[in-house]
């Protein structure tokens, strides 16, 4: 065909159906006249946001577009959405959804799965921790990572979803609760559970090593568990050994296992606890900033709070939980065996994170959440509160406390500085956790005290270190809620608004975005997210949630469908 003929056929097409090529098919929603900070830590820019089918289609001057929506972002922050590099939220997204917690902070993603993770799951492991899935009502119907993801699928959820492997729970599959090490044959089940799981989409394997079973591993064990997930693309996730007077040999240790096993290294909540580690971070800092220079990929995330929140039974010495937590409770209530605990609690050492010793005193401890109701009227207390009701001293209170309610409850723990959060904060290579699960000030979620990062770790960041404190530049904040994580879990297709990525967005106004969350009165949603995008779907709207469940689970590298 010659070009005169080609060109005379496209003109008849054009007569017979002008619809059949035009150049603009127009945009299920355009964000106009907003501050564009794009996640990648440069200045804003000013253009529209042109949303298709989820993606982002287009950026610049889509005035004349056609569209089904239009957000008005005048005098407002279009940012990408936020990633929870530590969410915590596999159960209670199976409770509510929705997260409002999270999606009022601008969460569009989380990545969980600390050390224990949801899968794989067994009976034993099901039976021991049956009061967790009773206090959220849940049944463990899954067994697999690819049960679990297809759950969360089936019933839709409020964000994306990403998910570790837990080495813990690795461990736990073929070793129980017990303090014993593996045979060859037995570590080589571990790594091919770990194989499994990144096959189903996790993306990569977690450690939880303060809390027992975990303190029980080795490294060796570690690294040969790190190097399974390293060949699907995975990395290596760690709450340290030790965040107190052990700190720099954890992070040696964490180091290691990076190296060894050759896969990158991120380590979650980065801090120096205890009242004995306040002004050390430069020395964490230069530690870790000592292995990048000798090619350790290694990075760190922080949720930006002087208080930690974790299990109560973690102030008993690991050696107390061999068996797991019906074998702890035995003990504490033998009297000999409890007074060994009790001693070990009083003594200062190196040889594990003795969260006793790195506190004040029981004033530093704050009752948050307890599944017996009897208990319920001392959440939101400090244990010296709860030790003058009971009339008892301060270790015989926490230590009926976990008698009482089956070693279930949770606390938060005053035992970190200011200056060394900021500190941490303000290092290029840490991003930003939430370290706490989705929960709503509604139904079963409301009735826990948790901690207030729950619900406002990134507008508190927002809020006090830019706005008020002005430690981070506004494009710096976003680059650490979105870019920079995206980058460290190999989320390709999110983390920065540019054309062609999914459209996870977030539209505020950086002069009025705030928590209200409070140690006091932690059930607040955050205020300021005028709206929400999760994969170009609305989950806020003009300041509301709209009950949408657009998310999707994010699968890794090793995903074999």
């Amino acid at each position: 065909m010659t070009a005169a003929s080609l060109r005379l056929l496209l003109a008849l097409l054009l007569i017979v159906s002008p619809c059949a090529f035009a150049a603009d098919p127009g945009f299920d929603l355009v964000i106009t006249n907003g501050h564009i900070v794009d996640g990648t830590g440069s200045p804003w820019y000013s253009g529209d946001i042109g949303i298709r089918d989820g993606r982002i289609a287009a950026i610049g001057n889509l005035s004349g577009a056609a569209r089904k929506q239009t957000i008005d972002a005048r005098g407002k922050v279009v940012a990408p959405g936020f990633i929870d590099m530590l969410g915590q939220s596999e159960m209670t997204v199976l409770v509510d959804p929705r997260l409002p917690s999270k999606i009022y902070q601008g969460i569009t993603t989380e990545i969980t799965g600390e050390g224990g993770s949801a899968a794989p799951l067994n009976d034993a492991i099901i039976q021991a921790d049956r009061p967790g899935y009773e206090h959220y009502k849940i049944n463990p119907d899954w067994r697999t990572f690819r049960q679990y993801f297809a759950r969360l699928e089936k019933q839709g959820i409020g964000i994306n979803l990403a998910s570790y492997v837990g080495a813990t729970q690795v461990r736990r599959m073929v070793l129980g609760d017990a303090d014993v090490q593996p045979t060859p044959a037995q570590l080589k089940q571990m790594q091919d559970l770990v194989r499994d799981a990144m096959r189903d989409g996790t993306v990569g394997v977690s450690t939880s090593l303060m809390y027992a079973p975990a303190p029980y591993a080795k490294t060796e064990e570690l690294i040969a568990l790190a190097s399974e997930a390293s060949k699907f693309g995975g990395i290596y996730a760690t709450h340290m050994r030790n965040e107190s007077d052990s700190v720099l040999e954890s992070i040696d240790e964490a180091v290691r296992i990076g190296r060894d096993a050759h896969i990158p290294v991120e380590i979650w909540h980065f801090k120096a606890a205890g009242k004995g580690n306040w002004g050390r971070m430069p020395e964490l800092i230069a530690r870790v900033n000592k292995a990048r220079a000798e090619s350790t990929d290694v990075e760190a995330d922080t949720y930006a709070y002087t208080a930690w929140f974790n299990s109560m039974s973690a102030f008993v010495p690991a050696w107390a939980h061999d068996g797991g937590d019906a074998k702890l409770i035995e003990r504490l209530q033998d009297p000999p065996t409890r007074a060994r605990i009790r001693k070990d609690m009083e003594t200062p050492s190196s040889n594990w994170d003795n969260e006793w010793q790195e506190i004040s005193g029981p004033q530093d401890v704050m009752v948050s959440v307890v599944q017996n109701p009897a208990l319920k009227q001392f959440q939101g207390k400090r244990l010296s509160e709860v030790a003058k009701a009971w009339n008892k001293d301060p270790v015989d209170t926490l230590l009926d406390l976990l008698i009482e309610d089956k070693a279930f409850t949770e606390c938060a723990v005053f035992g970190m500085s200011e200056p060394d959060v900021a500190l941490a904060l303000q290092q290029p290579w840490v991003s930003i956790d939430n370290d706490s699960s989705g929960t709503s000030p509604e139904g079963i979620l409301g009735e826990e005290h948790p901690h207030p990062r729950a619900y406002g770790t990134f507008p508190r960041i927002l809020r006090k270190y830019v706005r008020e404190e002005k430690k981070l530049t506004l494009e710096d904040a976003i680059r650490k809620f979105s870019s920079l994580p995206a980058q460290r879990i190999r989320l390709a297709d999110r983390g920065v608004l540019k054309q062609g990525m999914w459209a996870d967005v977030v539209v505020f106004d950086p002069e009025t975005v705030r928590d209200l969350a409070t140690f006091d009165d932690p059930n607040q949603l955050s205020q300021g997210m005028e709206y929400v995008l999760v994969d170009g779907v609305p989950v806020i709207e003009g300041g509301e949630m709209t009950g949408a469940l657009p998310g999707k689970v994010l699968r890794g590298a090793g995903y074999v469908p």
